[in-house]
């Protein structure tokens, strides 16, 4: 809607511009619209500064932002074209879809603008001391923009990340809704877009949950009182696993012994899963309350941390506490009374 409202907006100026200069046409044998015509094309055409032997005036000025207005939708148009017409009846993905549209369009505008400026009669030749002065902006006070810049093309080329994945960068998890010029849009599960600097995701470390595929796997840890037997436990908590909906059934979940504790015997409960990429802290939960209802119809204890206090009088000197935490023995000596 805004496209076409600035589409309308140019078309409209561009008419009243015509008219008006039919009317100056029209009257100009009067010696005020003369006068005023002359006024209007020595502001117009009066130069700036030169470069490179080309006179910068507001004429070429107004020229070079129209020409810059059309080139962006003309951009923007391919890309979409490209984008969502031209590769959808293909077998590309839609990572690589929107790779190849970006990369398009940015070579449409960049070779749409060398030829916008040659035939406005601009010598690119001219444009090495701009380009030298820009180049000492960017290391002056943008290097943070070029290099976001040129990490976010690093991304669409590379590929370590695409749309639709799973990532977790900078404590951020959440899937990539969008890869931008500058910076790249993760959701979060809250339904909050995080926006994060392309050279976040060239420059540190970054998990993605689904670069091979959408199939993940989760530990959950579980602990049982040392009087529970380990074979029940492992059909129990496989059984668990079978039984929810969103759990594979191939490759099939799997019970590891981890170690004997402090308080418990621990176990891990591994689970494979392609539903629940984006949301696995409700598979978590899920599983955790079916297996405290399925260890309770088993008789199988989860525990608690447990501490045995024994106090002993020493009955020859009668002034000691010895007081035992954890088979370990701390004297402590108060003194004769």
């Amino acid at each position: 809607m805004n496209r076409r409202r600035g589409f309308a907006l140019l078309l409209g100026t561009a008419i009243v511009l015509a008219l008006a200069r039919w009317l100056v046409l029209k009257t100009s044998e009067a010696p005020l619209v003369r006068h005023f015509e002359s006024v209007l094309y020595d502001v117009f055409t009066r130069p700036f500064f030169h470069l490179g032997g080309v006179p910068i005036t507001p004429a070429l000025l107004v020229k070079l932002v129209i020409f810059l207005i059309v080139l962006s939708l003309l951009s923007k148009r391919a890309r979409a074209f490209i984008g969502d017409k031209l590769l959808t009846h293909t077998s590309i993905d839609i990572g690589q879809r929107d790779a190849l549209a970006r990369l398009t369009s940015y070579v449409i505008f960049a070779l749409g603008l060398m030829i916008g400026l040659e035939s406005l009669g601009v010598n690119l030749s001219s444009l090495l001391v701009l380009g030298g002065a820009i180049g000492i902006g960017v290391g002056l006070g943008l290097q943070n923009i070029a290099n976001n810049f040129v990490s976010g093309l690093i991304l669409l080329i590379e590929r370590p990340v695409k749309l639709g994945d799973r990532v977790e960068v900078g404590g951020t998890n959440g899937d990539v809704i969008r890869i931008a010029g500058r910076s790249t849009w993760v959701r979060t599960n809250d339904n909050v877009v995080i926006i994060i600097p392309n050279s976040e995701f060239v420059s540190n470390r970054v998990t993605n949950w689904t670069a091979n595929d959408r199939q993940i796997r989760f530990r959950i840890p579980v602990g049982v009182s040392y009087g529970s037997d380990p074979d029940a436990v492992r059909d129990v908590l496989t059984r668990v696993a079978l039984a929810h909906p969103d759990v594979l059934r191939n490759p099939p979940p799997e019970v590891r012994f981890m170690q004997f504790g402090d308080s418990s015997l621990n176990f891990e409960l591994r689970a494979w899963t392609i539903r629940q990429v984006q949301t696995p802290q409700i598979l978590t939960s899920d599983l955790n309350f079916a297996i405290f209802r399925a260890f309770r119809e088993h008789g199988i204890e989860i525990p608690f941390p447990q501490r045995d206090v024994h106090l002993k009088a020493d009955s020859a000197q009668k002034t000691g506490l010895s007081i035992c935490l954890d088979r370990a023995c701390i004297n402590n000596c108060r003194g004769e009374q």
